[in-house]
């Protein structure tokens, strides 16, 4: 899947154009500068097609030399992950140094940049915009976030310059694809070369166009699967970059190209703030997910109270969501490592589990009847039917009732938990909808 980045300098209304792209508030907007701390990702839709979005904000209000310390390096980064640069400007305030450095690096990036210029609310706002022309990025394309102003004509533009999404027709879609992910010096690079080892002829590389994450072909030991490697690509010679909008620009292109996602936890460390990024991307994305503590070679306490605790805290970290497998690995030591890949192949298949609608009658039904939807405004639900609905991305099943719109959330979830109990879906996130008989 294709990835826009927006990038441009403070208060120019990123936020509310990543806002407008994915179609809901979820980034803060405010007028003032440096509002957006979090770097905010999403899926945007038009015309039937998706494409991923990333707001770079993270700005540092009182850096003495906000440029060299935030923008450069955000900037930076954006142009070599995306597929796509949203330049943003205000054509409010017209052209200003910052605008013109930010656009020298676009110029020697060789990326794909399209040049937006902001806050167009009416036809002289409209004409001003020629003077961004100045910033040599070419037509700069008028648009208004906050009303959504020429945001469909821009959005057939942002289509037309991404091209058709590209895929290698080398891949076979039967195979699955597992990505290992995780923040800066996990051990992610350590356990992929711990997983292929010095028999490179029996690893098969493809690698794809230099802003695509490496697929390698991993068939030895009776795993047949494709590795989604994004731990050692480019490395980074600048000791300041910034590694967390850096490990998370990778993570989405790693987990957009993956059935399953390893979640590389670093044993000395325990689960941080980015970690839970990581989470949210893979769960917004319906992925299966396997955490692996590694480094527990050199973890101090190794005893099973540790494992316990250490296993409870991942869980409720990562809650709502529980039903997922923990391995405390080595990639040094290659200790369980092999494990790790046990469990992803069989997570692959729970992901991949159909259950036969009179079956899922047959085990749900009854627990309906023994424990239905609370009524609601004095009338009874009641579910008479279900089924799975085939071909979907992860496990999908539906539950036909009378008053369907009157079934919560807590229902929901007792629903799957009853339905985890009864069939193995261990790591792979279900949807359950309920519909009308």
């Amino acid at each position: 899947m294709n990835l826009v980045a927006i990038v441009g300098r403070p208060n120019v209304g990123k936020s509310t154009l990543f806002n407008r792209l994915i179609g809901q508030r979820q980034a803060i907007v405010s007028d003032v500068a440096g509002t957006t701390r979090d770097r905010q990702y999403g899926k945007a839709e038009w015309t039937g097609r998706e494409f991923s979005v990333v707001d770079t904000g993270g700005w540092v209000v009182n850096s003495d030399d906000v440029f060299e310390e935030e923008i450069r390096k955000q900037v930076t980064l954006a142009t070599e992950e995306a597929d796509l640069v949203l330049f943003l400007v205000d054509v409010k305030t017209g052209v200003t140094d910052l605008d013109e450095q930010v656009a020298s690096i676009l110029r020697r990036s060789g990326s794909k940049v399209m040049l937006v210029a902001n806050k167009c609310d009416d036809n002289m706002s409209r004409y001003a915009a020629s003077e961004f022309y100045s910033l040599g990025l070419g037509d700069p394309y008028p648009i208004s976030a906050a009303t959504g102003g020429g945001t469909g004509d821009f959005l057939d533009e942002v289509l037309k310059r991404l091209g058709e999404d590209t895929k290698a027709d080398t891949i076979d879609e039967s195979i699955p694809r597992i990505s290992i992910v995780g923040r800066p010096n996990a051990g992610k690079s350590s356990l992929i070369n711990a997983f292929i080892g010095e028999e490179r002829n029996i690893v098969t590389d493809r690698a794809g166009t230099t802003r695509d994450s490496i697929l390698t072909r991993y068939d030895k030991f009776g795993f047949d699967f494709y590795l989604v490697d994004t731990a050692g690509i480019r490395r980074k010679n600048k000791v300041r970059e910034d590694l967390e909008f850096y490990s998370v620009m990778r993570a989405i292109r790693a987990i957009e190209n993956s059935d399953v996602c390893v979640l590389l936890i670093d044993a000395t460390r325990g689960i941080e703030a980015q970690d839970l990024n990581i989470v949210n991307i893979i769960q917004r994305n319906s992925k299966s997910l396997v955490v692996a503590v590694n480094k527990w070679d050199i973890a101090q306490d190794k005893s099973q109270a540790s494992i316990k605790y250490f296993e409870d805290t991942i869980r409720e970290r990562l809650a709502p969501f529980t039903d997922f497998p923990v391995i405390f690995t080595s990639a040094l030591t290659k200790q369980r490592i092999f494990k790790v890949l046990e469990t992803a192949k069989q997570v692959y298949l729970n992901r991949k589990r159909r259950v036969t609608t009179s079956r899922l009658n047959a085990e749900m039904l009854p627990i309906i009847e023994a424990t239905p939807p609370p009524s609601m405004k004095g009338k009874y639900i009641k579910i008479k039917y279900c089924s799975q609905v085939p071909d979907t991305q992860v496990p999908t099943f539906i539950f036909y009732a009378n008053l369907p719109q009157y079934i919560r959330e807590p229902y929901k979830r007792f629903i799957e938990n009853q339905m985890r109990l009864k069939w193995d879906f261990h790591g792979t996130p279900i949807n359950i909808f309920f519909r009308q008989k």
